[in-house]
Formats: structure tokens, C-alpha cells, sequence
């Protein structure tokens, strides 16, 4: 990869905080990661995984204790202010609007802020708001406005900026249905007419599966996987199994099966119990077999489990945990 098609480049990022017993805990342990210009990128964990904290270190709201990020090829340490010019972001919902202002206003306010005038950009501001569905609204206060609308208040007010880097926490949180397929549609649009390079935090996979072109899922500090959102889906997609089996589930069947497989559920209506089962490995399916049949469980039906980015997302979470418990 060129330096000129990198956006921006996280390496060796630490960040650590002390808790109430004064122990030093990692938020942010040792992060790499590299964005292409144009990229829309999906930042995943679960809660305390390091998100928020990772985007406020790339933004200049935190220090790190350690590590290096570039902008576009520059030092965020040595050249801040030229960095934050390259960046625009949408924290927590629409806290970087002012609600007794209108969107217009808000507009202006933010982007002259950042010496964007409406006088050289008014045909953009104006595409903007027509792009987000705010024209019946531009002159509307914001504390009037419904939080569809707000959210698209704030996220319209950083893009106005016209920075090529753009960070979105949570852009469809609190919106109906309707509005988020209308917002995930605009920002795809967006990312591929004007080459921005987005990195959305969210916890709605169907977001991230929906805009993302890759993923880069964090836990407990670290980064722990990094790959194009349809790859990781298809990586799980022919390893998860559901099996239905006749009657109820036969005594140390479920344990048997936890001791050698991930991701096993298994539920029972009487009649029938229907397990769920990870197979990693080629052979696994012959194993599972084996323990089937030693427990005098009936097989009925075989299927593949139709598997998502959160099915991917959890199973890879869940790992890693497993594997931090046997260090």
C-alpha cells in the first residue's frame, strides 16, 4: 500500500487508565490497524472493548500512553492542527449540534468554524441537505426537530467540513427502521461519490454488514480480527450447524459436546431437541458424529445455520475470551 492511499495508520496505540485500587488496566492495548483512503470501515467490541477510547486517541480528545497515528501521512503529535482539519466525527448522538439553533444555522455555525463558508460552499451545504431529506426542515430549530432528524443534523454538520476522514459512533441509534435504511443508503452514496473514508462504530451488525466494506473487531483492548465483512461472515457461514434431534436431549450429551465444540445451544420442546454447533475443523463432523452415536441420540435433520456479521462477531469474541482465560 502507497503512503499517499493511506488515511490513516494506528500502530502500537496504548492507552491504560487506573482504576478505583490505583491497578493500571489497558483500555487500549498495543492497537495496529491501517485505513485506505475511501474506505468504509466498521469498528466492533463489545462494551470496554476500546472503541470510544481508540477514536478519542485518533482525535486528539485522549493521549495515549504509547503507540503512533498518522493522518494522510502525517504525525498527529507534531502535526495536530493540519490533522484535525482532515477529520470531522459524530460522537454520542447529536451532541455537537446546538438545538436552539436551525439546521441551516447549525450548518454555517460548525462548518465556519473550520473556515468552510457558505460563500464558496453553498452548492454543497445545499446537496447536503437534500441528500438527508432536511429541506422542509432547514430553517426549523433543532430542539424541534425528531431524533431521526437530529442525527441527521449532526451527521450533515460534519460532513459539511468536507473532511476526508470521517469517524460516525452510533449514526443510527434511537432511529426507526424507515430512517436508518434511509441514512445507511446516503452514506453509502456518499462513500462512493466522494471517495471519503468513513469509520462507523455501531452495535447494529445489520449497519456494518450493510455500509462497511471491512471490519476490525476489538476486544479487551486488542485487536483481534481484521478482514472484509463478507469474508469473516463466509468463514463462519460453513462451519455452523444445526442439528435436530428426535425426542429429548440424552443425559451428558450437551456437556460431551461442549468439551470439544464452540457455539453449542441446545433446546428442547418435548418432542424434539434442536442443537446448534461450530465445526472449525474437517474431521470435526465425523467427531461429532461419534459422540452422537455413542450418546443414542437420533438424528432427524442436518443443516447449515445461515450466518451473519454478529453470528461472526460473537464467535470471534467469545474466543478470544476463552483463549484469555486459558493463558
Amino acid at each position: 500500500m502507497n503512503k499517499t492511499d493511506v488515511a490513516l495508520e494506528v500502530k502500537s496505540l496504548t492507552k491504560a487508565f487506573h482504576d478505583s485500587g490505583k491497578k493500571k488496566v489497558k483500555a487500549v492495548d498495543n492497537v495496529s490497524f491501517q485505513v485506505k483512503q475511501g474506505e468504509v470501515i466498521g469498528l466492533l467490541g463489545p462494551n470496554g472493548a476500546g472503541k470510544t477510547t481508540t477514536i478519542k486517541c485518533i482525535l486528539g480528545i485522549m493521549r495515549p500512553n504509547s503507540g503512533h497515528i498518522s493522518v494522510f501521512g502525517d504525525d498527529a503529535q507534531s502535526h495536530y492542527p493540519r490533522i484535525l482539519n482532515n477529520m470531522s466525527a459524530v460522537l454520542e448522538g447529536s451532541r455537537n449540534i446546538y438545538w436552539r439553533l436551525t439546521v441551516w444555522e447549525n450548518i454555517l455555525f460548525f462548518a465556519g468554524l473550520h473556515g468552510v463558508t457558505s460563500r464558496d460552499n453553498k452548492t454543497h451545504f445545499e446537496h447536503l441537505i437534500r441528500l438527508f431529506s432536511l429541506e422542509d426542515k432547514r430553517n426549523v430549530e433543532v430542539r424541534k426537530l425528531s431524533q431521526g432528524m437530529k442525527q441527521k443534523t449532526s451527521i450533515v454538520c460534519a460532513l459539511a467540513r468536507r473532511t476526508p476522514l470521517v469517524f460516525l459512533d452510533e449514526p443510527t441509534l434511537g432511529l426507526d427502521v424507515e430512517t436508518s435504511l434511509e441514512l445507511r443508503a446516503v452514506l453509502k452514496q456518499l462513500a462512493a461519490e466522494e471517495n471519503r473514508t468513513i469509520i462507523v462504530s455501531s452495535h447494529n451488525m445489520d449497519v456494518i454488514q450493510d455500509i462497511c466494506q471491512r471490519v476490525i473487531i476489538l476486544s479487551q483492548g486488542r485487536v483481534v480480527a481484521d478482514n472484509c465483512v463478507s469474508d469473516l461472515v463466509n468463514f463462519f457461514k460453513t462451519k455452523a450447524y444445526r442439528l435436530t434431534l428426535r425426542g429429548s436431549i440424552p443425559d451428558g450429551l450437551e456437556e460431551a459436546l461442549t468439551s470439544k465444540f464452540t457455539g453449542i445451544t441446545a433446546t428442547c420442546d418435548g418432542a424434539s431437541t434442536e442443537v446448534k454447533v461450530n465445526l472449525l475443523e474437517d474431521n470435526d463432523i465425523y467427531i461429532l458424529m461419534d459422540i452422537l452415536r455413542d450418546a443414542g441420540a437420533i438424528i432427524d435433520e442436518i443443516s447449515h445455520e445461515e450466518t451473519d456479521l454478529e453470528k461472526a462477531f460473537l464467535e470471534i469474541v467469545r474466543r478470544e475470551r476463552n483463549n484469555d482465560e486459558s493463558r
